[in-house]
């Protein structure tokens, strides 16, 4: 099963609605709950983070009979230093995203305690591409 999303930077109200329905579907499917919230919390964190830092982005999900696969390409500002965007606590959200109470440098760290695998490319001032793997 594919699903597909499309999300705009800085629209913090849609943000969430991927997580949200890959759950739905994943608890259809008997997915272990565990292995649910833990892929929820990594989508969720993903869309935030590109709706906080990106123009737009776009998520393909892969869902299998052993695993889920995402990967969410953006347009936006990329990451410069991606070692030190994994650092917990580092952040380069605006004041505006901060006083909303997202930006505390907790996304990409959260992202990788609660996928199996992911990886990170970017291209500085073009796009970011995050792929996240999780087996059930």
């Amino acid at each position: 099963m594919e699903l597909n999303f499309t999300i705009e930077g800085g629209d913090f109200t849609q943000a969430g609605q991927a997580s949200s329905r890959v759950k739905k579907v994943l608890k259809q499917l008997g997915v272990d709950t565990k292995c649910i919230k833990s892929i929820v919390i990594a989508l969720y964190e993903a869309e935030v983070n590109v709706v906080a830092h990106a123009y737009k982005g776009h998520i393909k999900i892969q869902i299998d009979k052993d695993k889920i696969s995402v990967v969410i390409t953006d347009e936006g500002p990329g990451i410069p230093d991606i070692e030190m965007a994994m650092t917990e606590g580092f952040s380069t959200a605006s004041k505006k995203v901060r006083e909303m109470g997202f930006g505390a440098g907790m996304g990409l760290p959260n992202i990788k305690k609660n996928t199996d695998e992911m990886t990170i490319e970017s291209v500085v001032g073009q796009s970011t591409t995050l792929t996240m793997v999780n087996y059930f």
